[in-house]
């Protein structure tokens, strides 16, 4: 028998699948019992992911293999939790519990079966997060595509339908060539578990190596464009300014899904072996040229929402270029940094709606050309005039400055934290000592100006907003609708406060990332669990 807690690895896809089944048999009238089972389902899978990450992180470690069916791998599916999957589905429930207590002011009631297709969006990014399996990998990435269409078309309007019908069909493309990688790699290795994959890969004959790796490339590119990797990108900040603010605040993280498997496949595959840092040349030069496309959108939106897609954009590009350096000190501080920007961003699109509620549409064009031109009408102020900010304005311009702080990446908050480690090991100033080689020093200068972008933007959109608004009113904010972005701007000072745990925990998932017999041993030395009628215990491997 195995330990009571080794079945939670697969509640985190079995709660948020029973919950949207359920949610299909109450009738969509019936808005608030669907909305509290909903919700329910998503505190219970975040307090399931805390529980795991809580095993994960502890000083004994924890035996993350979960053979579905008893039956052992590479036969059967399975489930692995590591240090990298507990973190992510941790942070996922996070954002969804932001994201759907954000949603009950009026978002979940402008469409039907929100909570169902929030559910199935959970199960797809969970089971992805947790699978050993590239096929079921592919299986999951469809549930979750799935969800997604129908979450960015909620709401209807001309924007969102056109967004949507662009987004919709890149990823059918994306799906596609997820696919014909998938088939080229069965073909080639004759398995599509990932430890037994990454096991047989030094075996495979030159030529047939080659065909494998055009499959993993083929596969990549597919997740490339999830992450945003430029030119795959100009679908992003469209699609996900266009969305509503609930459904883009957890869109956040489906970007970070594409940098996960990326991340997954290339220190488990090609860590070591003869196809060694396959692939990190495109990494690192795509994740530069996604870097400066994403700082040069920064730089040129006007609204808020495109300002929020492209910093998606840069995020992606950071982290992409980590990869391609594949250096264990710089991804540990990368880890750090895929969390806060996620936790940033995902408050700044549901911040955005609150902001803009009281603006009239063409106020960011105006405020442009009164920019440009100055107001002819303007009159002098009369000395000791003053203008009082309301209590509303007050609480969403200081979470305003905070995002504008933790994108920009300055102090006191975590995303000073997580470039200021990225960058400290860059420069070599870490244990290791080692000097930056160019390409480093370019990453170096790109991330600090990404940040300068960032600051200015910000400040640019911030003085408009706050301090020289044309229309001058005061939007009506609900504190439902306020508490979430407080809650996940909070998150990242407590990551700010607790920095050095996070970092230690980071260091530790990277080392084990990096030493992929670890994860291959685990699969495949896993046994079957004892069945009561028999007298021994399987070991998994047919004797």
């Amino acid at each position: 028998m195995i330990d009571w807690s080794h079945h939670l690895i697969i509640a985190p896809i079995l709660l948020p699948l029973m919950a949207a089944a359920l949610l299909l048999f109450i009738d969509e009238r019936q808005r608030v019992a669907k909305a509290m089972i909903s919700l329910g389902s998503t505190l219970l899978l975040a307090a399931v992911s805390l529980v795991l990450f809580r095993i994960e992180s502890g000083p004994n470690g924890f035996d993350g293999v979960y053979l579905l069916g008893n039956w052992a791998a590479p036969f059967g599916i399975v489930l692995v939790l590591d240090g990298l999957s507990a973190l992510m589905l941790l942070l996922t429930a996070v954002l969804a519990i932001a994201a759907l207590v954000y949603s009950l002011a009026r978002w979940h009631a402008v469409g039907a079966h929100f909570h169902t297709m929030f559910q199935l969006l959970l199960m797809g990014l969970n089971g992805a997060f947790l699978t050993g399996d590239l096929f079921n990998l592919f299986v999951f990435f469809e549930v979750m595509l799935a969800a997604s269409y129908g979450l960015l078309l909620h709401g209807s309007g001309p924007l969102r339908v056109k967004a949507g019908m662009h987004y919709i069909a890149v990823n059918l493309a994306a799906a596609l060539l997820f696919l014909i990688g998938v088939s080229l790699i069965y073909g080639t290795a004759g398995t599509l578990n990932m430890a037994d994959l990454a096991a047989r890969i030094p075996q495979i004959e030159p030529d047939r190596r080659m065909l494998m790796e055009a499959g993993v490339g083929v596969l990549g590119i597919a997740f490339l464009i999830k992450a945003g990797m430029w030119p795959l990108c100009f679908w992003l900040p469209t699609a996900y300014s266009a969305a509503s603010a609930p459904v883009a605040g957890i869109f956040a993280i489906l970007s970070k899904l594409g940098i996960y498997i990326i991340l997954r496949l290339t220190m488990l595959l090609f860590g070591d072996g003869p196809s060694a840092g396959f692939g990190s040349s495109v990494l690192l030069y795509g994740g530069m040229a996604t870097l400066i496309f994403g700082t040069i959108g920064v730089l040129a939106s006007q609204a808020l929402g495109r300002l929020a897609g492209f910093s998606v954009l840069v995020s992606s590009g950071t982290l992409l270029m980590v990869l391609g350096i594949n250096d264990g000190a710089i991804s540990s501080g990368a880890l750090l940094y895929l969390v806060s920007s996620t936790l940033t961003i995902s408050a700044f699109f549901m911040l955005i709606e609150l902001v803009e509620r009281g603006q009239d549409a063409g106020a960011h064009v105006l405020a442009v050309t009164m920019e440009a031109y100055g107001d002819a009408e303007e009159d002098e102020p009369e000395e000791g005039d003053g203008v009082t900010m309301p209590g509303t304005m007050a609480i969403l311009g200081t979470c305003f400055a905070a995002c504008g702080l933790l994108l920009s990446g300055l102090p006191p908050l975590s995303g000073f934290v997580a470039k200021f480690a990225m960058l400290s090991a860059m420069m070599g100033t870490g244990a290791i000592g080692v000097p930056p080689t160019a390409a480093v020093w370019v990453l170096i200068i790109l991330v600090i100006l990404s940040g300068v972008a960032a600051l200015i933007s910000m400040t640019r959109a911030g003085i408009r907003t706050f301090w020289s608004s044309i229309e001058g009113t005061v939007p009506r904010v609900l504190v439902i609708e306020i508490v979430p972005v407080m809650f996940l701007l909070a998150l990242t000072l407590v990551l700010t406060v607790r920095a050095e745990p996070a970092m230690q925990y980071m260091d530790a998932t990277i080392r084990t990332l990096s030493n992929p017999r670890i994860y291959i041993d685990a699969v495949r030395n896993t046994a079957v669990v004892e069945s009561p009628d028999a007298g021994i215990i399987s070991d998994g491997k047919g004797d």
